[in-house]
């Protein structure tokens, strides 16, 4: 394990991260089902704050593994059994969720130590493998004991939080803590002389991430079916034209969304400046957490179909909206860090966005059905396609032939 070549031609994700992937289609689609769950009760304060805390315990750990294994997988019997206890520690993760959710909406206390349990069992794997790293790459060794310390640090100020009996507002305020520790690994573990540091694919770092994204887009496919399924079940009105629009508006939605990521020259701009990557992965947070979030609004969209839902039809299409331009903002975000620029032409796609989400919402307001609101919504991504297939490109050219 002295790091493998990130240089490497046709570098591509292994069977074993994909293997791994699949823990994370559990993970994000309870926390999208909690999520929806909270939302149309209007519990939306708990349940925002319970899904930002689920995103980040299971994107980051997703990030963590996915980094190290671009440098230093090496598919041996060892690498995968520690690969599968942190399989373990997901599923273990996802199925503290309705706990946690549950106790943000009663307010007692901040119930997270199933949570907790699964995190821990994911990130002691992790210690092993940096320290099996260190040992085995002297030279990069400072890297991977950052990672070690930073690791163990967090690990038992989480149990802490765990483990006490302590108010929301308490456990909200300690918290802050291990979150920056965790984070300041990646920050301080990069801080070295650069033949020193941890040796990343660009290209597979990008590929691995675009997977993420897919998976992260099922929320939605997933989403638009609980909405069809509502009309077209056994409670529903039937098959009509609804059924048609309602299921042209999510398959647009979600295929627009992923057009516009993957757009992106994200491991061709990674090779070229590997500095930008901390940074560019960071941003990612957003960016899953905004794709799952519009999976959990057409949840919302189906339980308001169902009539099992306390929003009106205005608040349940803010479901979708709000997320979807956290999303729009969150790619045009990525490219500004890769490309270290800003292209006054994104405000321009920005602003037309918007006002597409605004007509929607407008729509809605004035008595539209939910489902045609969605699908003028639907159209918001295509603005960005758009704009891209007919100007951006040349935009982006001129960028990757300046750099």
């Amino acid at each position: 394990m002295t790091g493998r070549d990130p240089r490497e031609s046709h570098r591509a994700a292994t069977p074993l991260e994909l293997l791994y992937d699949l823990t994370f289609v559990i993970a994000f689609g309870l926390a999208a089902d909690e999520l929806a769950h909270a939302l149309a009760a209007d519990h939306v304060g708990s349940g925002l704050g319970g899904f930002a805390f689920a995103m980040f315990a299971v994107t980051w750990a997703w990030i963590q593994y996915t980094w190290f294994a671009s440098a230093y997988d090496t598919d041996d019997w060892l690498c995968r059994l520690m690969v599968m206890v942190q399989m373990i520690g997901v599923l273990i993760l996802a199925l503290g969720l309705p706990a946690l959710f549950s106790s943000l909406e009663h307010g007692e206390h901040f119930d997270n130590r199933v949570m907790v349990l699964g995190y821990v069992v994911m990130r002691v794997p992790m210690v092993a493998m940096w320290l099996r790293a260190a040992r085995a790459d002297p030279p990069r060794r400072r890297s991977p004991l950052v990672y070690v310390a930073t690791i163990v640090a967090s690990q038992v100020i989480w149990c802490y939080i765990a483990l006490a009996e302590m108010t929301i507002e308490h456990t909200l305020l300690v918290m802050v803590v291990p979150l920056v520790v965790e984070l300041s690994g990646p920050v301080f573990g990069e801080r070295v002389a650069a033949d020193q540091r941890i040796p990343w694919h660009p290209h597979h770092l990008a590929e691995r991430y675009g997977l993420l994204v897919i998976i992260a887009l099922g929320e939605g496919l997933l989403g638009t079916v609980a909405a069809l399924s509502a009309i077209v079940g056994p409670d529903g009105p039937g098959w009509s034209g609804d059924v048609a629009i309602l299921g042209v508006a999510g398959v647009a939605l979600i295929f627009g969304m992923w057009w516009i990521y993957f757009v992106l020259p994200n491991g061709e701009l990674l090779d070229r400046h590997p500095g930008r990557g901390l940074a560019w992965g960071y941003s990612h947070f957003v960016v899953m957490a905004a794709l799952v979030a519009v999976g959990a609004g057409l949840h919302v969209a189906a339980y308001f179909i169902e009539h099992h839902s306390e929003l009106d039809a205005v608040a349940t299409l803010w479901t979708v909206v709000v997320p979807l331009a956290a999303y729009v903002i969150g790619v045009l975000v990525l490219y500004s860090i890769l490309t270290l620029t800003f292209d006054p032409f994104h405000l321009a796609l920005l602003v037309a966005s918007v006002a597409v989400m605004a007509a929607g919402v407008v729509m809605a307001q004035a008595g539209q059905p939910l489902e045609w609101c969605l699908l003028v919504v639907a159209a918001t991504p295509w603005v960005t396609v758009i704009g891209y297939e007919t100007i951006g490109h040349r935009h982006e050219e001129a960028v990757l032939a300046r750099d």
